[in-house]
């Protein structure tokens, strides 16, 4: 039987899409000295702490650049102690596979689906951030293959819940030269994670979009806690003390390079209630003041913000207000980084 699948057009290539949407050199010289601050913080040679941070979505590219220009002026402000990497996550999984995935898909919210639109869409916007505030940005590495769409652009990549133990993902990332944190899959168990970051961080061969590939292997895959959903759907944290012990222990069992956490502070580690990621980013940082090894080891946080607190369904309209997970709000966002960089010290 012939596949069930209707071939609607052929989409540019990367090299294709890069070639017709160039960056400029001054894009560029940006994105190299970002990329190598960024690893000297992994690597331990700059103590600057990181936080992504940005909407769950980013599904309209006036608020999103809106917030991004207002988190330029924050970033400013706290150089000295906080490295910001900003959040423009375009494609988004959807457990069921029904829903709004993301700006790749759909441009539009309320319109339909239209891949090539979408690409362009993002790239756009992407580019953008870097040309209008000097950020280089993370997005969630949702379809290894389209990674390379936005090679060019970005500066970390995180795989998802639910894609960590995909062989792809694991052999994609060990190959795109920047950051890659592996999150713990939904159900919780580490060592999954932990394989994840070994896959990562080897040298790899397979197919990759029609080319047998070789990749180097990434020293910069990390892992990211952002808890769990136990058997009963609760969900529950993996951020506290203990479990942060945990993961050093885990690693100090393994040759890995750059041990490495990133805590997400929203997901099932807050429940997915918003207003927590506060309180449970100061968690965080006072388990980094009472042991040494975890302040070495947790290098920042992950935090869901927007301009508007909570969260709204497509259509209503509210500007700046997350149409997928609630979002900390901008000003509670803003004094949330302030007393970070206080804490830090």
């Amino acid at each position: 039987m012939e596949m069930q699948m209707n071939f609607i057009r052929k989409l540019p290539t990367p090299q294709e899409l890069k070639a017709e949407f160039p960056l400029d050199q001054k894009l560029k010289d940006i994105k190299e000295q970002r990329d190598r601050e960024i690893e000297a913080i992994f690597t331990g040679k700059d103590d600057r702490f990181l936080l992504i941070i940005g909407p769950c979505s980013a599904d309209n590219e006036d608020a999103v650049l809106d917030y991004m220009t207002r988190l330029a002026k924050v970033q400013e402000k706290v150089k000295d102690r906080i490295f910001i990497i900003p959040r423009v996550y375009t494609n988004k999984p959807r457990t069921l596979g029904t829903g709004y995935k993301g700006m790749l898909h759909q441009p539009d919210p309320e319109g339909k689906e239209d891949m090539l639109a979408g690409i362009i869409a993002i790239r756009d916007m992407h580019t953008r951030v870097i040309r209008e505030t000097g950020f280089t940005c993370a997005e969630e590495m949702l379809y290894p293959e389209n990674h390379r769409y936005l090679s060019d652009l970005l500066s970390y990549v995180a795989v998802g819940a639910r894609s960590v133990e995909d062989q792809l993902h694991r052999l994609v990332a060990s190959g795109i030269g920047i950051p890659a944190g592996m999150k713990n899959p939904t159900s919780g168990d580490l060592t999954v994670m932990m394989n994840s970051i070994t896959a990562a961080q080897s040298r790899q061969k397979f197919l990759y979009r029609g080319w047998e590939v070789q990749t180097t292997g990434n020293p910069m895959a990390h892992a990211i806690l952002r808890g769990y959903v136990d058997k009963f759907n609760n969900s529950m944290p993996n951020y506290h003390y203990e479990d942060l012990r945990n993961v050093c222990e885990l690693y100090a069992e393994r040759d890995l390079k750059n041990p490495a956490v990133i805590v997400d502070c929203n997901h099932a580690n807050s429940g997915k209630k918003y207003i927590e990621q506060i309180r449970i980013a100061k968690d965080v940082l006072h388990s980094m003041h009472v042991s040494e090894d975890i302040r070495k080891m947790v290098k920042g946080l992950m935090i869901e913000s927007y301009l508007e607190d909570g969260n709204q369904k497509i259509g209503e309209g509210a500007y700046g207000k997350s149409i997928t997970d609630p979002c900390l709000g901008w000003e509670k966002s803003e004094k949330l980084i302030y007393e970070l960089a206080d804490i830090i010290v």
